[in-house]
């Protein structure tokens, strides 16, 4: 057996081929579905991706918790690349701002020369927007509050604190589903459509994955698993929640405040 070092030497693993062809298989079945509306293949993906990151992880917890051998110097490698991955992700979101921007700032002939563009009836942003912005800020106060549980060893209440961060998580993810469902335009509906949809949709997917990166957590955290000083993996996942909250906070300003009233 291999001694724990400062390097990330981590063992042959059949998890990350199995994981890019089963992301091909997901990808192969959302075009289907969409063109043919054969949702089977995705559903299959969708299990395969379930039981991939499942197994996966499975060997992570095992390599860090039991085995030793995420030391210092990998868990700062691993805070790391939580780091750039988070910074690809701000870019990502960039790209959804300057879409809106462009199109906003100069309004052109086939949108009626105003913005929002004639015909589109807005969102009231006083209205869910503003309280899901206050439910996704007050999950931040609570996961930060079962950080920092965590880190004093109060893990009585860095369950509690995660818990109620999941029960908002959630919650946020239902008002943004009823907040879709009663809109008055979709996604086809001009420019405004397609950037609104496209940057709420995908902030909140992000905010679903998130949801279930602290609920592993949490299962972690009831085991056992972590402890003062060693719980990098829910330290990267309170990064991910905050970056969430982040960008929830531009959309909210930018697309659903300013965007309404930018006449």
């Amino acid at each position: 057996m291999r001694k724990a070092t400062v390097f990330h030497l981590v063992d042959a693993s059949p998890w990350p081929i199995m994981g890019a062809n089963v992301g091909f298989l997901l990808t192969l079945g959302l075009v289907r579905w969409f063109h043919q509306g054969f949702f089977s293949v995705v559903f299959f993906g969708l299990l395969l991706l379930v039981l991939c990151c499942f197994f996966w992880w499975r060997d992570v917890v095992r390599e860090s918790s039991y085995l030793g051998f995420h030391t210092s110097g990998v868990r700062k490698g691993l805070r790391i690349g939580m780091v750039l991955f988070i910074t690809s992700e701000v870019f990502f979101f960039l790209g959804f701002f300057w879409a809106f921007f462009h199109s906003s700032l100069v309004s052109g002939v086939d949108l009626g020369c105003s913005w929002p563009p004639v015909g589109v009836e807005v969102l009231d942003p006083m209205a869910v927007p503003l309280l899901n912005t206050l439910v996704l800020l007050g999950s931040g106060v609570f996961v930060t509050y079962s950080h920092y549980s965590v880190v004093l060893g109060d893990y009585q209440g860095a369950v509690v604190g995660l818990f109620f961060t999941l029960c908002l998580g959630f919650f946020f993810t239902a008002l943004q589903a009823l907040e879709y469902v009663d809109a008055s335009f979709s996604i086809a509906d001009s420019v405004y459509g397609s950037v609104f949809f496209m940057a709420t949709g995908f902030h909140g997917f992000h905010v679903l994955v998130g949801s279930i990166f602290l609920l592993v957590c949490l299962i972690r955290l009831i085991s056992g698993g972590f402890s003062g000083t060693h719980h990098v993996g829910y330290e990267c996942a309170i990064w991910y929640w905050h970056f969430v909250d982040v960008v929830w906070i531009f959309l909210y300003f930018c697309i659903y405040w300013w965007g309404s009233y930018s006449g």
